[in-house]
């Protein structure tokens, strides 16, 4: 299943690439499930990201491993792939890419490539993730507000 949201902003595409950190993470998360950040070793090739989310019944770990990472003049990307997913999802990929559209204005696009254990569950939990990114497009706005 395929997930792709962009989000543009009013900022330079290497600010927001300087924003891509613990603090911008945390922000992201939406209030379910509540999620505790246990590791955050950054966005380049070989970084780990480790969390715990809280179903308030039962808590999941997920760690992802950042397996790409590129930068130049018109883009910044990385890929995290999930490693240790919770028991609902058998796949994660999540190519995050802030694209340079010119001095002042840059897109972040989020395209998550996800699989659960059975077909259908796939098509439950799009909606919820669809959520869960629509929740990022306003606070990539407001953080990425440079000029």
């Amino acid at each position: 299943m395929r997930l792709k949201i962009s989000s543009k902003v009013l900022c330079n595409y290497l600010e927001v690439k300087n924003g891509f950190t613990e603090k911008l993470f945390l922000k992201l998360n939406p209030p379910f499930p509540p999620v505790k950040l246990l590791v955050f070793e950054g966005c380049n090739k070989g970084d780990r990201v480790s969390l715990e989310l809280n179903f308030l019944l039962f808590k999941q770990t997920w760690t992802s491993l950042i397996t790409f990472d590129h930068s130049d003049s018109s883009v910044f990307e990385f890929i995290d792939v999930g490693k240790k997913l919770p028991f609902f999802l058998k796949s994660w990929e999540h190519h995050h890419s802030v694209i340079r559209l010119n001095d002042t204005e840059s897109e972040i696009v989020d395209d998550i490539s996800f699989t659960t254990p059975y077909k259908m569950l796939d098509w439950l939990l799009l909606p919820a993730l669809w959520l869960q990114f629509m929740y990022r497009k306003p606070i990539y706005k407001k953080i990425f507000k440079c000029h």
